[in-house]
């Protein structure tokens, strides 16, 4: 089966224009086009695209998604240059998720302390603030 570039967007949730440039980047090789000259994309294009939405959502910029797909296209001598890359990215992620668990907490202390404060059994203290 052959989707069209709207049917892909659908599946995947990339925009028309996210899709036009990431095939105009290089990164879905193989682009395939209909009678019309229209690109169109089969199951392998579509698990392809969501691949690079993955890697977009991991912080891959278009170079390194670019430097990807090279790798891929060399077949599995590059795995082992593939899975350092990935590595590296899982490293910086989950450093990134333990800042966001840290800023998660802090919201969580302060909607208790705002909690407490407005059921009065905290007075109300200000780092801004001074006493007079």
């Amino acid at each position: 089966m052959l989707y069209s570039m709207k049917d892909v967007c659908e599946q995947t949730g990339m925009t028309y224009e996210a899709l036009k440039f990431y095939c105009n980047q290089g990164l879905v090789p193989h682009v395939k086009r209909d009678a019309g000259n229209r690109r169109v994309f089969d199951e392998r294009d579509l698990a392809w695209i969501q691949g690079l939405g993955c890697l977009k959502r991991c912080g891959l910029s278009i170079r390194e998604m670019r430097h990807y797909v090279q790798l891929c296209l060399a077949g599995a001598a590059s795995i082992p240059e593939r899975k350092e890359m990935l590595a590296r990215r899982r490293k910086a992620l989950l450093e990134e998720i333990e800042l966001l668990n840290g800023a998660v907490d802090y919201i969580d202390r302060k909607q208790q302390f705002y909690d407490d404060v407005q059921a009065g059994r905290t007075p109300y203290v200000s780092n801004l603030l001074t006493e007079e």
